[in-house]
């Protein structure tokens, strides 16, 4: 068992070490920036309150995705709820964004678009798949059979496809 002061600095190295995990998370779940600051508190607080129950002969990233993702899902979900007003788009807001001058940008931007799409559940599959991810870990993370992570990831990405295909007929 952990001394207070032991759990916290290994709190401090283990968000430090991988906060790439919690930013990765917060933004395919959120477009908001204040909401994304939001969630990455929400996912830090839930870290330390479970900091004590990680078990190190399972990969700490594991851990992390799992608690990030869960956490995510909750708070999308509420938002979802608390969002349910439409807001008019105002012509200062298309203003913001710069045009995409590369095809490969476009095609990331695209991306990122369909992933936002998705439900939440695939959204966390497509995180974990674009990770490199195993189908065994996500598998692990997610509490799916590994045959149903292929399966999900196998419809996902045709449906992704399918988008790409409908987006370069639009274009043609």
């Amino acid at each position: 068992m952990k001394s207070e002061k032991e759990l916290s600095q290994t709190f401090l190295q283990t968000i430090d070490q991988h906060k790439g995990i919690l930013f990765k998370v917060a933004k395919i779940y959120c477009r908001n920036e204040d909401d994304r600051q939001d969630l990455l508190q929400d996912m830090t607080i839930q870290i330390w309150k479970s900091m004590h129950r990680y078990n190190p002969d399972f990969a700490i990233t594991t851990w992390l995705y799992r608690i990030c993702l869960n956490v995510a899902i909750s708070f999308y979900r509420k938002d979802a709820k608390r969002q349910s007003t439409n807001y008019p788009l105002m012509d200062e807001h298309l203003s913001v964004y710069a045009p995409v001058d590369n095809e490969r940008q476009e095609q990331f931007a695209l991306l990122e678009q369909f992933i936002l799409e998705l439900n939440e559940l695939d959204r966390a599959l497509m995180l974990l798949y674009l990770e490199d991810k195993t189908h065994a870990e996500i598998s692990v993370i997610m509490g799916l059979s590994v045959s149903n992570v292929g399966t999900k990831i196998a419809r996902i990405r045709e449906k992704i496809k399918k988008k790409f295909s409908q987006i370069n007929q639009i274009t043609q």
